[in-house]
């Protein structure tokens, strides 16, 4: 296995994972600060890693198939953590949405690369956007320090929904000429 800057900032996020499950259900005031700074941590190295990458030409086949799970895992976690504390309908739909998402598009670029089209199902502005918004909103949605950023999360939350869902078609319509043609088999 590779290692290198990029493949280490990965790791430590997948390392962070557990340290952010028990200071989420760790039943102290200053826990849902310290929840969130780490999943905020997470989000930071999930900018990292791709970044030293590109600058440092370090780009490995290892990383490339790490990063996207390891993000994945993050803020699956985070969105059934959330889910299970707030237990309502508000949080409940947009976050399987979200996690839906993410298994239509990954299935989406494996049967792509598998027909050698891959790069028509590259990430997109759209989807850099979409985890940006749902990277901060659910930063706030797990610290919830007073009502302001509370709100601003939820919005924000809503926000990154309608990022995903555009996304979401973006990707598939990128790729519908192949998924509605009939194969010679």
């Amino acid at each position: 296995m590779p290692f290198n800057i990029p493949i280490a900032l990965t790791l430590f996020r997948i390392f962070l994972l557990p340290v952010f499950i028990v200071l989420f259900y760790v039943p102290y005031t200053w826990s849902p600060f310290a929840a969130a700074f780490v999943f905020w941590l997470a989000a930071v190295t999930d900018a990292l890693d791709g970044y030293a990458a590109r600058k440092l030409k370090q780009s490995t086949r290892f990383g490339a198939f790490l990063d996207p799970v390891a993000d994945k895992i993050m803020v699956i976690t985070a969105l059934v953590l959330l889910v299970a504390e707030h237990n309502n309908i508000w949080l409940t739909l947009p976050a399987l949405f979200m996690i839906g998402r993410e298994i239509v598009i990954s299935a989406l670029r494996e049967w792509m690369a598998e027909i050698g089209k891959r790069g028509a199902v590259a990430v997109s502005w759209v989807g850099k956007y979409k985890t940006a918004a749902q990277m901060v909103a659910i930063t706030g949605l797990i610290w919830q320090p007073n009502d302001l950023v509370t709100y601003a999360a939820f919005a924000l939350f809503y926000v990154a929904t309608v990022l995903t869902f555009w996304s979401m078609m973006s990707y598939i319509l990128a790729a519908w000429g192949d998924l509605t043609a009939e194969s010679n088999d």
